[in-house]
């Protein structure tokens, strides 16, 4: 990468795959502009004729599911599976979003001496910055309701994985999107996303990335008390008590963990699991570990890809050395590709960097506790609080550990994080603001009151 370009290689051979030439600072702000313009004409629309937009703009992104998806397998590494849920979930995202302008209701309050009322306003143009690990699906997380409530977006893509964001801008111009109200700019978070940041033209900033970064981003916004939705990193808890269907617990750890090669913000990464029943569980999570699929990414049985890139290999690979207590460990291709075997550590210390490090691998480490109580101080030993799982057969238990675990998203039998049509988002540091679900789009808005006098 250089200051002007990147070339991107493919993480499943090391291919070169193209070069994206980065944007400068004066192409972004050229862009605020063209998004300035194009929002006032957008908002000025009908509600419904934002609505259809939005329709159309699904429709388009259904008839390129295949095109996104394989983008996707060569530039991130996705298995082609995944890649194709991605796309189809983009077009969801669309097609849930479609419906929001003809719901941006305000209120009537009642008063003395007049009538009370409240308006949801657009912000004008919003910056949306997207990690690398789902270039697709976060993107449309923040795309799409700003646009739903009558913004302009502008969208930095990370530098490793921008072909599909690039190709999401193109496709919303085929779908008869204005000019201006959706840019992609590629290029480097301390140019443009600095900038989006800067420009007191860009009015809201949507950031999805690590917690070091996401702190810089809110610094920068407090300078023009911008507003900022921040969705940060995440060391969620998997917390298996001796009571619940231990079999199905074990064949499903490895997914919540292990999906999208572990570079998932809301990766199950610690498996606390009840004393008493402690040993029986590493017994059955052995062969459900090692039964995962580690393949090439555009082969249809594939389960897991590659890292994403060599210098995050490195990085992961920092946390397996020689004294790291490895339970056991999957398999992965040989030869060229940044591969990294799905594996089990066994901490010999609660405050062992695996343990409270986002890793963001496929590296798991697996830990004791005794008690209900304990389980919850350990879930709780974070910074982070974005996601986890509980698994108990005791309604009882199950909501008092829910309510007691400080994490935005929590699932009970279950590794489900997230759904459009529900709020995700984190505790402490991972993150501020929530995501998706039915008031998504008027995250995007400032609360106009006015009041009219009738005496």
């Amino acid at each position: 990468m250089s200051a002007d370009s990147i070339t991107l290689i493919n993480p499943a051979d090391e291919t070169v795959l193209r070069t994206i030439e980065h944007s400068s600072i004066e192409q972004v702000d050229d862009a605020v502009a063209r998004g300035v313009v194009a929002q006032r004409k957008w908002a000025a629309l009908a509600p419904v004729e934002r609505a259809n937009a939005l329709r159309r703009f699904a429709v388009v992104v259904d008839s390129a599911i295949e095109e996104l998806a394989w983008l996707e397998v060569r530039n991130s590494g996705h298995p082609i599976a995944q890649a194709r849920w991605e796309a189809g979930h983009v077009r969801d995202v669309l097609n849930y979003y479609s419906a929001a302008p003809e719901r941006m209701i305000g209120k009537q309050i009642p008063v003395a001496g007049g009538l009370d009322l409240t308006f949801l306003e657009p912000l004008g143009v919003v910056g949306v910055i997207v990690p690398w690990n789902f270039p697709m699906t976060i993107a449309s997380w923040g795309f799409v309701p700003a646009l739903a409530a009558g913004n302009a977006v502008v969208m930095k893509p990370a530098e490793w994985t921008p072909l599909t964001a690039i190709r999401l801008a193109e496709l919303g111009l085929d779908a008869g999107l204005p000019a201006g109200l959706f840019q992609v700019l590629p290029g480097q978070g301390a140019v443009v996303g600095e900038r989006f940041v800067t420009n007191e033209s860009v009015r809201k900033i949507v950031f999805t990335g690590s917690t070091t970064v996401g702190k810089r981003v809110m610094a920068g916004c407090a300078e023009q008390v911008k507003p900022v939705t921040l969705e940060l990193g995440g060391k969620s808890a998997n917390v298996i008590f001796a009571d619940s269907d231990l079999e199905k617990a074990a064949a499903t750890a490895p997914y919540a963990v292990f999906e999208n090669a572990g570079q998932d913000c809301c990766a199950r990464s610690r498996i606390l699991v009840e004393r008493s029943v402690f040993d029986r569980f590493l017994e059955l999570l052995e062969p459900a570990v090692k039964g995962v699929k580690v393949g090439f990414p555009g082969e249809e049985a594939t389960e897991m890809g590659p890292l994403v890139a060599k210098a995050h290999f490195d990085k992961v690979s920092s946390y397996v050395d020689d004294e790291s207590r490895v339970a056991f460990r999957g398999s992965a291709p040989a030869g060229p590709g940044f591969w990294f075997p799905p594996t089990v550590l066994l901490p010999t210390s609660r405050t062992d960097r695996a343990v409270s490090d986002e890793i963001f691998g496929p590296v798991v480490s697996v830990l004791p506790f005794d008690d209900e109580a304990e389980a919850i101080t350990l879930a709780n030993d974070s910074i982070y609080g974005l996601s986890g799982s509980i698994w108990t057969r005791d309604v009882g238990r199950a909501i008092r550990v829910a309510r007691g675990v400080e994490s935005g998203n929590l699932s009970v039998n279950s590794h489900s994080s997230v759904r459009y049509s529900t709020p995700f988002g984190g505790f402490k540091q991972s993150g501020l603001g929530r995501e998706l679900g039915p008031d998504a789009a008027s995250a995007f808005t400032e609360t106009k009151n006015v009041f009219i006098a009738t005496d």
